[in-house]
C-alpha cells in the first residue's frame, strides 16, 4: 500500500495537475460567492458553513475524476486484478491519496475563503480541522468507492456527482452543522453528535469499500 501512495503522489509531483486544478476551482467557485453575496458580515457568518462544504463538494469531484483517470486511459486497472495483492489496499490508498490532495487543496483555499466572505475568525481552529478531515475522509470514501464501481462506465465523468451527492448528502448536512457550532464557538459538548455522525460514515464506508472492492475491480 506504501509503494501505492507513494505512486500517486510522485506521478502529482510530475504533472501538479490534481491539486493544482482543485486549488484553482476551489478558488473560483469562492470568488463567484464572494461577489454574487452582498450582505452583511453577520448573516454572512450564518450560512459561510453551507458555502465552504459546497465547495468542499465540488472539488473533491475533480479530484475524483482525476484519480482513476490513469488507471482508465491507459487501461492500469487491469495490473489490479494480476497483482498479487488485496485490493482493498488499492481502495485504501486511493482515499488516503485523495485525502491527502484535498487537504492541501482545502488548506490553500481556506483562508481566502475566509478573507473574500469577511469572516470573523474568533473560533477554534484545531476543531475546524478535525471536521474537515472527518468530512473529507467521509466523502473521499464515498466518492472513492463510486469512482471504482464506474471506472470503465462510458459516463463517469456524470454518475460520479449524480451518485455522490445524494449518497454524501448526510455527510454534508452532518459537518455544516458542525461548522455552525464552530463559528459560533458553541461548547463541543452541545454539537458532538455531528463529529459522531461524520465519524460513523467515515469508518462504515472505509470498511464496506476494503471488503468489496475486490469484487468490484474484478466485475
Amino acid at each position: 500500500m506504501g509503494n501505492l501512495i507513494w505512486k500517486e503522489l510522485i506521478n502529482e509531483w510530475r504533472s501538479r495537475e490534481i491539486v493544482t486544478s482543485m486549488f484553482i476551482f476551489g478558488l473560483t467557485i469562492t470568488l463567484i460567492f464572494a461577489l454574487a453575496f452582498n450582505v452583511s458580515p453577520i448573516m454572512f457568518r450564518q450560512f459561510a458553513p453551507g458555502l465552504l462544504w459546497v465547495v468542499i463538494l465540488f472539488t473533491s469531484v475533480l479530484g475524483l475524476n482525476r484519480l482513476f483517470s490513469y488507471e482508465r486511459d491507459m487501461d492500469a486497472h487491469w495490473s489490479w486484478i494480476s497483482a498479487p495483492i488485496d485490493r482493498g489496499y488499492v481502495f485504501i490508498s486511493k482515499v488516503l491519496v485523495g485525502f491527502i490532495f484535498l487537504s492541501i487543496a482545502e488548506l490553500l483555499f481556506i483562508f481566502p475563503f475566509f478573507l473574500f466572505l469577511n469572516i470573523d475568525l474568533s473560533f477554534s481552529f484545531p476543531l475546524l480541522f478535525v471536521t474537515l478531515g472527518l468530512g473529507n475522509g467521509a466523502i473521499l470514501s464515498i466518492g472513492c468507492l463510486i469512482s471504482g464501481l464506474a471506472l470503465r462506465a462510458d459516463l463517469r465523468e456524470v454518475l460520479i456527482p449524480v451518485l455522490l451527492f445524494p449518497i454524501a448528502s448526510p455527510v454534508i448536512i452532518a459537518a455544516t452543522k458542525s461548522t455552525v457550532f464552530i463559528f459560533q464557538d458553541k461548547p463541543f459538548g452541545e454539537w458532538r453528535i455531528w463529529i459522531l455522525i461524520l465519524l460513523t460514515f467515515l469508518l462504515i464506508f472505509v470498511l464496506l469499500g476494503y471488503l468489496l472492492y475486490d469484487q468490484i475491480v474484478e466485475d
